[in-house]
């Protein structure tokens, strides 16, 4: 068979369509032929020279005419309501992990509700938490035995130990309810008020020492601070079991209520005040701790009683809210346990 023979000034074959054909197919495409319309002329009327462009003023052209211009299109853009997949799985307080043993055996011998927990199978028959796994599994709890790999990929590489739990919301006390409950329970109560603590770090610590220096409860604002989360939870180290906290909308306002529960308000404040050995500090109280960076607010001083400061020997101007907290602690419970010899 022979090969078809090709045009001699060309070079293409007989067969072949022109490149010009195919320009201006590609340009009757767009020329209002998708919405049944005629297409439109570019020149004036009666004008034929103009009716398509030419090839070198076509579409790759600067001059080009609007009428060239695709019809009908829709420009889809993204969404701005939508929020990547990863912001979206961002852990909360309502779906936190706690892990370490110390902090999973303080959640299962209290009353705190585990929605499921992790544990390696030598952990699973550990007389410590054998039991205390059965009585959760008949309150709804799923156990899981897993291994080690599974349990860094759940905790992200933390310090689990071989058991994690999924837990549920913490229950947070109502302020009179947390008011009540500390006067049933001593007969000075001291409650610890915190002013906007944003570290997770300093507020498990802050709980930690209240509770183990016997204060009765603990109350913080809802805005501009941090909640109960699992970090909270491992640093104060099963104090929450045990330990009441008040969450509040304004905290003003409760400062006022504590005032007519008859508590007296000590705010601490860095070389403002009086020192915290100078004065006596019996009583219904409550000691009020200020952010890690501004300290007390000027709103939050004005709805205190007194103003203390901790005496500082160094040339460190203040001290880290967690310390100040454990300070201000250790001196009520220093004079009440003084006062108790005599």
């Amino acid at each position: 068979m022979d090969k078809p023979r090709r045009d001699q000034k060309s070079g293409r074959k007989p067969d072949h369509k022109p490149f010009r054909k195919f320009d201006s197919k590609f340009d009757s495409k767009f020329e209002g032929k998708s919405d049944g319309k005629k297409p439109e002329k570019v020149g004036q009327s009666g004008d034929q020279n103009h009716a398509k462009p030419s090839l070198r003023k076509g579409r790759f052209s600067n001059h080009q005419s609007s009428s060239l211009k695709p019809r009908n299109t829709k420009v889809i853009l993204p969404r701005h309501d939508q929020r990547p997949a990863e912001e979206e799985a961002a852990p909360s307080e309502e779906n936190d992990l706690l892990y370490g043993r110390h902090a999973v055996l303080a959640a299962l011998e209290g009353d705190r509700q585990l929605n499921r927990v992790w544990i390696i199978p030598r952990l699973f028959y550990d007389p410590r938490f054998r039991t205390l796994l059965v009585e959760a599994k008949g309150k709804g709890t799923v156990i899981d035995e897993v291994d080690n790999f599974r349990l860094n990929q759940l905790t992200q590489g933390g310090n689990h130990q071989g058991i994690a739990a999924q837990i549920a919301p913490y229950r947070y006390r109502d302020l009179d309810e947390l008011i009540q409950q500390a006067k049933a329970n001593a007969v000075d109560p001291v409650l610890v008020v915190l002013d906007s603590i944003t570290d997770p770090q300093n507020l498990g610590a802050i709980i930690r020492t209240a509770e183990a220096f016997g204060a009765q409860g603990l109350i913080m604002p809802q805005r501009r601070a941090v909640g109960i989360t699992s970090t909270v939870m491992k640093v104060a180290a099963g104090a929450l079991e045990h330990f009441p906290v008040a969450r509040v909308v304004n905290l003003s306002r409760a400062l006022e209520e504590l005032k007519s529960a008859g508590f007296w308000i000590y705010g601490t404040v860095a070389g403002q005040g009086k020192a915290i050995d100078q004065i006596e500090l019996r009583g219904a109280l409550g000691l009020v701790i200020g952010s890690e960076g501004q300290g007390l607010s000027l709103l939050t001083q004005r709805h205190c009683d007194h103003l203390i400061s901790i005496p500082l020997g160094g040339k460190t101007p203040s001290l880290n809210a967690s310390i100040a907290a454990a300070i201000g602690l250790y001196e009520v419970y220093r004079q009440r346990s003084i006062s108790k010899l005599y």
